[in-house]
């Protein structure tokens, strides 16, 4: 033993014999040193830890875990009853795999039977908690000490016995819970599956205990996962020994077990014999099976053969063009040298610089060549945003402007007379109006007066009628001229280059109408014919003239320029 861990120990046994702690808080210091030692040895050899078992039995460490530590109330005490489950757990493994030396009675007439009725003990007080508060890691807990008791009668099975006769168990087995039932029976079921001789060794009373269990669950229960339990159970205890069979068939005879038993030992015997024909089917056809991989195999192999050829014969392809490529090239400039022998020595060097020129050219190609493709795909790009653009800008404008048509003001509509008025109803209305007036005369205004007033406002609405259908059709005609502009500024701006330009793109800007297309031709040849006159031809045309005659001069060829121009339709 190290001196390190005997340190360790010391510390351990002075905790334990400490009487100036309080047992709630001395408690998680044990649990927590007990860990830290068992973590250090677990990677050592089985001597090793069963020599440090032996010391924690001999030092009383176990005692003070089984009879002060275990019966503690862990709802006070930090960590809970997650740190008693720790301790359970710890306390079950530290009893399995001692090496005792001398004093062996002591352990197993004292120390075990104590740990067992602890361990019994914390499981009861976890079943209730969770069976009381309906606490999920309660059950939890309690599922695993009743493993840590599991494993410690799996070590130890003459335990079994006083499992059985134990008060705690006894309220266990009082439970109608189906989950505590289920760990009762598993409990079993893994005892016998790992100790074939435990039926043996139990006596008729406490084996009757197990069965009036296993038989109840089994009976009363609609757990699939409990029956099954209790089932495997059953058919365990009756396998490992022929008595515990005609016990059982006794035993629940009015039950109806014994049949059940006879039954499910024949399905036992089908299921045997049908597992044996099967397996000696599948080793008659073994053979064939192998047949059949080794086949696969082979086809595999041979596939893989043709792939690796198939890549060295492309290696050796790729090799010999590398290899004609050479070749050509070395002969090519074997005809060079030959031919520049042939040549005068004075035009050699012409010859190189033509070969030179023509190199440079070739390079020149290439070179403006993808530079070409790179520009136009930047073009195409910038062309494709702007359009987006232009869509976005129009469709804005739209909304926009339908805005601010339901914001203004209703326009002014020319008068209407009412639906539905006949001539004879506008008779009767007018002579009423008169009788009106008549009876009702005005003391500002006399009749002939407001007759006077009513043809002068008639005469000004008329005017104003007559005035706003000339604006509208200026304002109209003014928004044409402005789209119009704006689809030759948007055309102009996404032109194409003189270089790259087709006939097709030549034709968007030539105008469908003839007037307009006669006129421009007649305004180009006038600018070509005088640009060609003499100097002294066009002396006349710089004269000063009046500014008010040129202004209105211009203003009327514009608006002939602008009304030859715009054709609605066109």
């Amino acid at each position: 033993m190290s001196l390190a861990r005997k340190d360790t120990d010391a510390g351990l046994r002075a905790l334990v014999a400490s009487t100036n702690i309080k047992p709630e808080q001395k408690v998680p210091q044990v649990l927590s040193k007990l860990q830290d030692i068992l973590n250090r040895i677990s990677v050592q050899d089985d001597r090793e830890l069963g020599a440090f078992k032996n010391s924690l039995f001999s030092h009383g460490i176990l005692q003070y875990c089984a009879g002060v530590a275990l019966k503690l109330n862990y709802a006070k005490i930090e960590g809970g009853y997650a740190t008693a489950t720790q301790l359970a757990e710890i306390l079950s493994s530290c009893c399995v795999g001692v090496d005792m030396g001398g004093d062996t009675e002591a352990f197993h007439r004292q120390l075990l039977p104590s740990v067992t009725d602890s361990l019994l003990s914390l499981a009861s007080r976890l079943m209730n908690r969770a069976l009381g508060n309906g606490q999920p890691e309660m059950f939890r807990f309690f599922k695993k000490v009743m493993g840590s008791v599991c494993w410690l009668l799996k070590a130890h099975g003459h335990l079994a016995t006083q499992v059985l006769q134990s008060d705690h168990y006894e309220r266990m087995l009082m439970s109608e819970e189906e989950r505590v039932g289920t760990v009762c029976v598993s409990l079993w079921h893994q005892l016998l599956t790992a100790n074939s001789e435990l039926v043996a060794g139990l006596g008729k009373g406490p084996l009757s205990v197990i069965l009036d269990d296993v038989v109840y669950r089994m009976a009363h229960t609609s757990n699939p996962v409990v029956g099954g339990a209790a089932v495997r159970t059953l058919l365990l205890v009756a396998r490992q020994q022929e008595s515990a069979l005609q016990l059982i068939i006794h035993r629940f005879k009015g039950q109806g077990v014994g049949v059940f038993v006879e039954c499910v030992r024949a399905a036992c015997v089908i299921q045997a014999a049908w597992r044996s024909y099967q397996t000696r089917r599948r080793v008659k056809n073994l053979p064939r099976a192998v047949r059949s991989l080794q086949r696969s195999f082979r086809e595999r192999r041979r596939r893989r053969a043709q792939q690796a050829q198939a890549v060295c014969w492309e290696e050796e392809l790729r090799l010999q063009l590398c290899v004609r490529r050479q070749r050509a090239r070395r002969e090519f400039h074997q005809k060079q040298l030959q031919l520049l022998q042939l040549l005068p020595p004075g035009q050699v060097q012409q010859y190189l610089g033509e070969v030179e020129r023509q190199a440079a050219i070739q390079i020149q190609r290439v070179w403006r060549g993808h530079r070409e493709r790179r520009n136009f795909q930047q073009r195409r790009n910038t062309h494709t945003q702007h359009r987006a653009a232009v869509v976005l800008q129009r469709t804005v404008l739209r909304f926009l402007k339908r805005r601010r048509a339901e914001k203004a003001p209703p326009s002014l509509s020319p008068w209407i007379g009412p639906r539905g008025l006949t001539d004879s109803r506008r008779a009767e209305l007018k002579r009423e109006v008169e009788e009106h007036i008549a009876l009702h005369p005005s003391s500002v205004v006399s009749l002939e007066g407001s007759r006077e007033l009513h043809a002068k406002t008639q005469a000004l609405l008329l005017q104003h009628l007559q005035g706003r259908e000339a604006e509208l059709r200026e304002h109209t005609h003014t928004h044409a001229l402005l789209a119009q502009i704006n689809t030759d500024l948007e055309l102009l701006l996404n032109a194409p280059s003189l270089s790259v330009a087709t006939v097709t793109d030549c034709d968007v800007f030539r105008s469908r109408s003839a007037p307009v297309a006669a006129r421009a031709r007649q305004s180009h040849n006038a600018l070509l014919q005088a640009g060609r006159l003499p100097w002294w031809k066009m002396l006349g045309d710089g004269d000063i003239t009046c500014p008010e005659s040129e202004s209105a001069h211009k203003d009327h060829r514009l608006e002939a320029e602008f009304n030859s121009l715009y054709l609605g339709g066109s």
